[in-house]
């Protein structure tokens, strides 16, 4: 053989090795959508998906659900953290297209990605250990689910907070139906029919957060919890209230909702959510016709579904309302709205979807019902 002929052969087998190396850098970078590591006696998680705003997929639950189970298990772990990498989310929702891609040709995923999120939004609401979440910028849908559940939640300015999935024909899920009839008066309900955006310490303040500590100084809080020694949920708690307390920016600044909350408690107080509507557009204030509107460019059957789920979710427990949240997925799963609102909101974004039935009217009280009804043997269990 030729030295030119050796030559290329071996610069080949360079090059098929590098890209062996390189195929396996980049599954070694898919497995690095979860960060967890151990930092003194704390459990620190961190999603690691900043491009997409740290958006909850199948294979990050897969990673954090064992992991955080290890973790309460072990008696050389205290407390767990849990954050997200990049500075402008927490978690800003679920991986939701990729569901809908798979309920189009009933691919498992659709079944596989709720009932693993439901099952670890359990797990978090029933962690023994002191869980803290860093709600450090946008925390949506999936992202509330990781982080409402646990014992401790700290908000910062660059919070945003909210449940839209009225507006793509789906409903607050991830124990939306446990955590929203608890917040005060009526406000959960506002919140899960109209999508409503809470900022900064207003979340604190609608009673999603524990602790609202300022954005500059979550690294000094988080050095602090992690260098506690076997700390109680006590200890925890008096490190948090700390931090609070010394944040002072924009508590001059009253509640968002402050000036509207006897009139949320009055106009979503109704037995049906077209007598909510009737009520709005009877007061006819600036605010109540804002609401109205909003209403009414949502999924009229996400809108009846959801006023259901908190009305039987005020009085479940946490466990209870994730088995009915998974039966009012696979709902959803089965009928056109969901993929209609995807389509219209995150995929075409042309903002018109095409609703059907396309009236609260047309919505019949028996179609929502068989929405709740059992899934028999694919019930979640836990």
């Amino acid at each position: 053989m030729s030295l030119t002929a050796l030559t290329s052969a071996y610069r080949l087998r360079s090059l098929s090795r590098l890209q062996r190396i390189q195929g396996h850098m980049m599954s070694s970078y898919v497995e690095q959508e979860v960060l967890a590591e151990k930092v003194g006696r704390a459990g620190v998680i961190t999603m690691n998906r900043p491009k997409v705003l740290n958006a909850l997929n199948l294979t990050m639950i897969r990673q954090i659900y064992p992991q955080l189970k290890k973790w309460e298990q072990d008696s050389e772990t205290d407390i767990v953290i849990i954050k997200g990498a990049g500075g402008k989310a927490f978690c800003a929702g679920g991986d939701i297209r990729a569901v809908t891609e798979a309920g189009k040709v009933g691919d498992s995923l659709a079944q596989d990605f709720f009932r693993e999120e439901y099952i670890l939004n359990n797990l978090i609401g029933a962690c023994r250990k002191p869980y803290i979440a860093l709600i450090d910028g946008i925390t949506m849908g999936g992202g509330v689910g990781l982080s409402v559940h646990g014992r401790f939640r700290v908000a910062t300015e660059k919070t945003l907070f909210a449940m839209p999935e009225t507006a793509i024909g789906l409903f607050p899920d991830v124990g939306g139906g446990y955590f929203l009839p608890r917040l005060r008066g009526k406000l959960g309900l506002f919140l899960a029919l109209t999508g409503f955006r809470l900022k900064g310490r207003d979340v604190h303040r609608a009673g999603v957060a524990t602790h609202f500590v300022e954005s500059k100084k979550i690294s000094d809080l988080e050095k602090e919890l992690v260098d506690l020694k076997s700390p109680s949920a006590d200890d925890v708690s008096r490190v948090l209230d700390s931090f609070h307390n010394e944040s002072s920016l924009d508590s001059e600044k009253p509640f968002v909702l402050d000036q509207h909350i006897s009139d949320i408690d009055r106009l979503f107080s109704s037995s049906s959510v077209e007598g909510i509507v009737e009520n709005l557009k009877a007061d006819g204030s600036a605010f109540a016709k804002k609401q109205a509107e909003t209403l009414s460019k949502m999924s009229p059957t996400s809108l009846k579904i959801t006023y259901k789920q908190l009305q039987a979710g005020a009085s479940l427990s946490l466990p209870d309302v994730l088995v009915m949240e998974y039966r009012l997925s696979q709902a959803c799963m089965r009928g056109n709205d969901f993929y209609e609102g995807v389509r219209a909101v995150l995929v075409d974004k042309d903002q018109s979807p095409k609703w059907s039935p396309s009236t609260l009217a047309d919505v019949s009280d028996q179609s929502v019902e068989q929405c709740f009804s059992s899934l028999g043997q694919n019930e979640l269990t836990f």
